[in-house]
């Protein structure tokens, strides 16, 4: 495949690279206003460019999803929870045991 380089700013070759995770720790934060988040980042790709940064060091390019967890608010801070959709009856016919 090719790609824009990040290095070169032109199109270069670059293939997608295999990888195992070995660790996806959540980093904590403590807001000012007492709520507290959890966030990671999962890698979803790497690529490596047949091109090569200022040291000679292939250059990456990878692709990554963030989760956010809320956790510890306040209650001064809660709101009114959102209504859970409504769910279609199960359709009738034949039962199932």
């Amino acid at each position: 495949m090719k790609l824009l380089s990040p290095v070169s700013g032109v199109e270069v070759d670059a293939e997608e690279v295999d990888f195992e995770s070995t660790a996806e720790p959540w980093a904590t934060y403590k807001l000012a206003d007492g709520t507290t988040l959890k966030v990671k980042v999962v890698v979803t790709k790497v690529v490596r460019f047949r091109d090569y940064d200022q040291h000679g060091d292939p250059v990456y390019q990878v692709f990554s999803n963030t989760v956010i967890r809320v956790t510890g608010v306040p209650p001064n801070l809660k709101g009114r929870p959102l209504k859970p959709p409504d769910r279609p009856a199960p359709a009738s016919g034949m039962e199932v045991r």
